[in-house]
């Protein structure tokens, strides 16, 4: 169905009323930036309306509302255990299917730090019951879902997290959050776990996967589970990638190569998922002034490992995203990197409608042809989702 989608004009939690029986916040709006739109002919429109009628997937995006006053509310809205699904903004995208990250560790509904076992249960199936109240907007259990949502021009949300840290040293828990409808979970949040060491815990050496984490590997293979790499150190990536009999996904990465630096994937860890029939995620938020650099890491990793490889996840949100970081920062005593906080906003890419509006017309403009577009676009995270689910 493209970009013709069957937004019934449900609104999150309309089942209840807000305000009697929980509360009530003003959210964020579309954008508070100035929105863009990469100019084409009527030709090139035309194109991307053609293109876009296959499916068009976001590999890692967080599909919902911020508070509009993100330091007045920000913690009293995460307590209230309500996440708003932003289901009409989404509608005027040409996405069929979301990975949708959720508040990962943020949420806190019944700790003060997250990535406890209830919060993100609790996320889980709160976000879950919504979900099931709306006719555009259904949670996706498999590769069938995506297909659907496309055939009826609706969207699959599929819920992920970013980290396994709330499973523990219990690998029945794998099999819960399956069955609550989580179908990608990280192995790290840049914090170590029990799984292996994160990306932001490095100091004299790299520890990588540990034994309870190649088990879990293990478990997220058996039950069907997507495997995401993301904010993992570079070896426990690599052990990963050597560990799993399944396609590994970064759900989303920048490129040292391409000027990250530090702050960068390797290529070495690129080319390993690769190996493994994976996918790459290009990652935009807050970390890129606009789209045309965005792109660069794109090209670059294609260059690198090849078409068949990359897909997108910008990582972005309805909601001021530096302003989220400065506050979270601020809360929990870190200094964030300069790359974090230079840009107010990226150009281009400063939410999910503007991202997906604007990655198709991006790729048309630029002269990519019709079968690496239809594949970045969702034909590779199909392939693999295909020997995953």
């Amino acid at each position: 169905m493209g970009a013709d989608k069957q937004f019934d004009g449900y609104q999150p939690y309309d089942y209840l009323d807000a305000g009697e029986d929980y509360r009530g916040f003003e959210l964020a709006e579309k954008t508070a930036f100035e929105p863009r739109a990469i100019e084409l002919t009527d030709e090139q429109a035309a194109r991307v309306d053609e293109l876009t009628d296959d499916v068009v997937l976001s590999l890692h995006d967080h599909a919902f509302q911020f508070p509009a006053d993100i330091d007045a509310d920000l913690f009293d809205y995460i307590r209230e255990g309500r996440i708003h699904t932003a289901y009409e903004f989404l509608a005027e995208t040409s996405l069929d299917a979301v990975f949708d990250m959720q508040l990962d560790g943020l949420s806190s509904v019944h700790s003060l730090h997250g990535w406890k076992w209830d919060d993100i249960t609790h996320e889980v199936s709160m976000r879950a019951c919504d979900l099931m109240h709306s006719d555009y907007a259904f949670q996706c259990r498999g590769v069938d879902d995506i297909h659907r949502a496309r055939e009826e021009g609706k969207l699959a949300v599929v819920q992920c997290v970013e980290s396994a840290a709330m499973i523990e040293n219990e690998l029945d828990r794998i099999e819960q959050l399956y069955g609550m409808g989580v179908r990608s979970m990280g192995i790290t949040y840049n914090t170590s776990n029990a799984l292996g060491t994160g990306g932001g815990d490095i100091r004299e050496r790299d520890g990588g996967l540990t034994g309870f984490g190649a088990r879990a590997i293990g478990r997220m293979n058996d039950v069907g589970m997507a495997i995401s790499v993301s904010h993992a150190s570079p070896q426990t990536s690599l052990d990963t990638c050597d560990v799993s009999e399944k396609p590994v996904f970064d759900t989303h990465a920048l490129a040292q190569g391409a000027g990250m630096g530090a702050r960068g994937t390797a290529d070495e860890v690129f080319e390993a998922i690769a190996d493994t029939g994976g996918v790459v995620g290009l990652l935009s938020s807050t970390h890129l002034p606009d789209i045309e650099t965005y792109m660069e890491h794109f090209q670059y990793v294609v260059d690198l490992i090849g078409i068949d490889h990359v897909a997108f996840g910008p990582d972005v949100l309805y909601g001021d995203h530096t302003e989220l970081l400065r506050v979270l920062s601020s809360y929990h005593g870190m200094e964030l990197p300069d790359s974090t906080l230079e840009s107010e906003y990226v150009d281009g890419l400063e939410n999910p409608t503007e991202a997906w509006q604007n990655i198709p017309r991006w790729l048309v403009a630029n002269g990519y042809d019709d079968d690496e577009i239809r594949k970045v676009l969702g034909g590779n995270v199909l392939r693999a989702l295909d020997q995953v689910w």
